[in-house]
């Protein structure tokens, strides 16, 4: 049996050198990757944040609904529609009397 040449070590050598490196990079990425193991933390903290926000969204989208079927034209609600002009425009009458209960949330 003749010993093997360099040339024919490099050569049996190859496929597992190129497994070996592909198995490092994926393996480096599912642990440092920004959707990796260490950034697990960060994205559970994304998350919660966004689900925060989601639920902040729906209560906006939910009183929005709400205006919106109060101002169907098929059959409006004229005390909310009042309510809107006076808010948006500051139209009031002579003889009423403005008494403020609470400072109005911004919308």
């Amino acid at each position: 049996m003749q010993p093997l040449s360099l040339y024919d070590l490099l050569k049996r050598a190859m496929l597992p050198a190129a497994c070996l490196l592909i198995m490092l990079y994926f393996g480096t990425h599912a642990l440092f990757g920004p959707a990796g193991f260490f950034a697990l933390d960060d994205i559970r903290g994304e998350q919660a944040v966004l689900a925060e926000r989601k639920a902040e969204l729906a209560e906006k989208r939910a009183i929005l609904t709400r205006d919106i079927a109060l101002l169907d034209p098929r059959g409006a609600d004229p005390d909310f529609a009042d309510e809107l002009v006076r808010r948006h425009l500051g139209v009031i009458r002579p003889d009423e009397v403005i008494v403020p209960l609470e400072k109005p949330a911004p919308r």
